[in-house]
């Protein structure tokens, strides 16, 4: 029996992003011969239980997120340090910085998932980025073993630190075998779009290319998270062929949402593997992303790509459904090969 805390995220039931999906989806896949332990943050759950998935949990009151999240990942190692866990798997890189000091205390063997390139994203302003990058190379030098989730990610750890790590991306099974009830849903003729408000992931440029178009959006995102959220609300808000829907957690209500769609637009400039980019392509509906290293190799190279508005207003205008159906196909193929939830448990698994 090997013990593995999770350190790192919200906790489980999922209830925020990516990272919560992956320990959800690893505690309830996972062999009889792994135990787990999830560190969750007190303050996003109200009902505190003490198990889940089979996985014991513990609470930290603080904030799993923002800056008050690198001293989360702190008292979260410390905790280790104490708890003597066989392996930790660490998720993001806030805490890392405290890596050296953990391995002083502890023979944990130390997995490290470092995420999208942290510092790189828009929305810090210059000392985070400097924080997040020594961070970074705080848990690429001082981790057993270093996890991308992307490609991309994997070159950039080998260029810039000479170190090879271990690829494994999410799997997004689990967004349709909740609505196998759910499949004769007639296909409706929209677009849909689902991510975080931030300027990183090209909200604004999808919302200007449908407002030029006649053809119907419906984009759930997080829309009163911040000015840049609630600005671009106003501003679309009125626009007869867009609708903003509020952030969706239920699975039956997103498998509807996705199944009847006719298109997919996800706008991720940064962050590695997206999964709800995964989770979309299952749906084997038609993918339409934007132009960077990340979102090709996600899609293995076969989506349908863009870079501005004018290009994605050209695309959603075109006629050329059948071209749109191949490239459904295609998706659907590539999940299957890659993304699917019990073979990332294996890697995962292999590394403790």
């Amino acid at each position: 029996m090997r013990k593995v805390v999770v350190v790192g995220t919200v906790g489980i039931p999922a209830c925020y992003g990516g990272f919560e999906s992956l320990v959800e989806n690893l505690t309830k896949n996972s062999s009889a011969e792994i135990k787990y332990e999830v560190i969750c943050s007190s303050n996003s759950y109200p009902e505190k239980k003490i198990e889940y998935n089979g996985a014991k949990l513990s609470y930290i009151p603080l904030s799993a997120n923002g800056m008050q999240s690198i001293f989360y990942d702190i008292v979260s190692l410390i905790k280790c340090i104490f708890s003597r866990p066989d392996v930790v798997l660490v998720l993001g890189v806030s805490g890392c910085i405290f890596l050296p000091f953990f391995k002083l205390f502890s023979r944990a063997r130390v997995i490290t998932n470092i995420d999208g390139l942290e510092w790189k994203r828009d929305k810090w302003g210059s000392l985070p980025r400097k924080f997040l990058k020594i961070s970074e190379k705080m848990a690429v030098k001082f981790s057993d073993v270093v996890v991308t989730d992307n490609k991309a990610i994997s070159d950039y750890v080998l260029y810039e630190y000479g170190i090879n790590s271990e690829t494994i991306a999410y799997g997004g099974d689990h967004a349709i075998i909740g609505g196998q009830h759910h499949q004769n849903l007639s296909v409706q003729e929209y677009a849909l779009a689902l991510c975080r408000i931030e300027p990183e992931n090209n909200v604004a440029m999808i919302l200007d290319a449908f407002s030029k178009s006649n053809k119907v959006l419906k984009f759930i995102g997080n829309w009163e998270h911040s000015e840049f959220s609630r600005k671009l609300r106003e501003k679309y808000s009125t626009s007869k062929n867009i609708q903003l829907i509020d952030p969706i957690y239920d699975l039956d209500t997103l498998f509807n949402l996705r199944k009847s769609s006719s298109i997919y637009i996800h706008g991720h400039s940064a962050g590695g593997t997206n999964p709800s980019l995964v989770e979309m392509m299952h749906f084997g509906k038609p993918i339409l992303a934007f132009d960077c290293d990340f979102n090709r190799y996600t899609t293995d190279n076969s989506a349908i790509y863009f870079k501005s508005s004018s290009e994605l207003i050209d695309i959603i205008d075109s006629e050329h459904y059948t071209r749109f159906e191949k490239v459904g196909n295609k998706m659907v193929e590539v999940a299957n090969r890659c993304y699917k939830w019990q073979n990332v448990t294996e890697q995962y698994e292999k590394l403790y």
